[in-house]
């Protein structure tokens, strides 16, 4: 995902979670959010890695 469009769904759901008070709600999404973009940075690493291989 394109960091630019990461950062503003993180800033869409931090305004309805400020709007009905789900805060906890919104530290667990963005923890998840965060450690899935981080796995597929890795994944796009390996994958330019194993390419460059063959």
């Amino acid at each position: 995902m394109n960091k630019k469009y990461f950062w503003f769904w993180i800033s869409i759901i931090a305004v309805l979670s400020i709007f009905t008070g789900e805060m906890v709600t919104f530290m667990m999404l963005l923890l998840i959010l965060l450690t899935l973009d981080e796995i597929n940075s890795i994944l796009k690493k390996f994958y330019e890695e194993w390419k460059k291989q063959k």
